[in-house]
């Protein structure tokens, strides 16, 4: 197996809904500017960094939050929200995260953050 074949199996468990059954790399290109973008992410985020064997998935997910609070990454909170759920967090500890952020961070980025929180997981119970 590659590192994007193992890419792509990570992209497809971590978020499962973005592709339709069936879809390949492809998928992800559109044909517009940069859009091998995704299928880089493919190689170098979910393929060599989400398959590393130094943290679980459940701590991946920790530190990406925090880094993409921090970084007021909305777009991205939005789909890394639902798959920390996925990786195991409750809705308690993302909302302890939010908070952590505030002191680091700063309250603007982990207000935004928050935000972005209510609005993907609503009905998320």
């Amino acid at each position: 197996m590659t590192t994007r074949d193992d890419g792509f199996a990570v992209f497809r468990r971590l978020l499962p809904d973005v592709l339709p059954d069936g879809a390949g790399v492809s998928a992800l290109r559109d044909g517009g500017i940069a859009d091998e973008l995704g299928v880089l992410s493919l190689d170098n985020v979910f393929g060599t960094l989400w398959t590393r064997p130094g943290l679980d998935p459940r701590s991946r997910s920790l530190v990406t939050l925090g880094i993409l609070i921090a970084l007021r990454a909305t777009d991205e909170l939005r789909f890394h929200f639902p798959i920390a759920l996925r990786n195991g967090l409750t809705r308690d500890e993302i909302a302890e995260v939010i908070y952590h952020a505030s002191g680091y961070a700063g309250f603007p980025a982990a207000a935004t953050a928050r935000t972005v929180a209510v609005e993907t997981l609503d009905g998320d119970a």
